[in-house]
């Protein structure tokens, strides 16, 4: 996937966007960003990332991740704080997959410095 675009759709290669957030390299900067890194994580398979960015109180045991699911579009619907200086913040989107489109309005808070995934509202 080096070469390749990244799922969730900014037109950067996977490794620049995403796969640095998935592999440690970097964190996420904004809660759309996160948002954006759990959507291309479910693209690529990637559970663990998605669990490491689950609010530790709201965390489950499996982040329920279909290897068979095919992710096709993201699109970012509307956001609400969640900046570089903010501590919180909702990130309202669509991720459109081969049998459907899941709509929802998450919400983010940053737990020890990172920002993580609390639920969706």
């Amino acid at each position: 996937m080096n070469n390749k675009l990244c799922p969730c759709g900014t037109g950067q290669s996977y490794v620049d966007c995403c796969g640095a957030l998935h592999s440690g390299a970097r964190t996420a900067a904004t809660a759309e960003q996160l948002m954006r890194s759990r959507y291309s994580a479910f693209a690529v398979s990637d559970e663990d990332y998605l669990l490491r960015t689950w609010h530790s109180e709201h965390r489950p045991a499996s982040a329920g991740i279909d290897a068979a699911d095919r992710w096709l579009k993201l699109e970012i619907l509307a956001k609400e704080n969640g900046g570089l200086l903010q501590n919180e913040g909702t990130v309202e989107f669509r991720a459109h997959y081969a049998g459907g489109v899941v709509h929802e309005r998450s919400r983010f808070v940053r737990e020890n410095g990172q920002w993580v995934y609390v639920e969706g509202l």
